[in-house]
């Protein structure tokens, strides 16, 4: 019998916006290769005092920022979106958008 060689699993990890509006980001991680769905944001809640924007924890992905080959916008709705410039600025991927 041929031993039978093990198969790579695909890796979904939310980083935001599951169960909750807003922060929506999701990392789709198969192999050595990531590619991210949305860079939400969030707005605080009234007792978040001082805190202007609340975001996904990306220390994962700053860890494996070699791994990230592309991210995904799926509409420009802060939820979705704005979290994108600060996420650029970190990391300094290349833009691209289609109408």
């Amino acid at each position: 019998m041929v031993p039978r060689k093990a198969k790579s699993k695909l890796r979904i990890i939310p980083l935001g916006g599951l169960g909750e509006i807003g922060k929506n980001m999701t990392v789709f991680e198969y192999e050595d290769d990531i590619m991210i769905v949305d860079c939400g944001l969030a707005f605080p809640e009234d007792e978040m005092l001082g805190i202007d924007l609340v975001i996904p924890d990306i220390t994962y992905l700053m860890k494996n920022i070699n791994k990230i080959r592309g991210i995904v916008l799926t509409h420009g709705h802060e939820d979705t979106s704005g979290h994108y410039l600060i996420f650029y600025k970190k990391l300094m991927y290349q833009f691209m958008a289609l109408n």
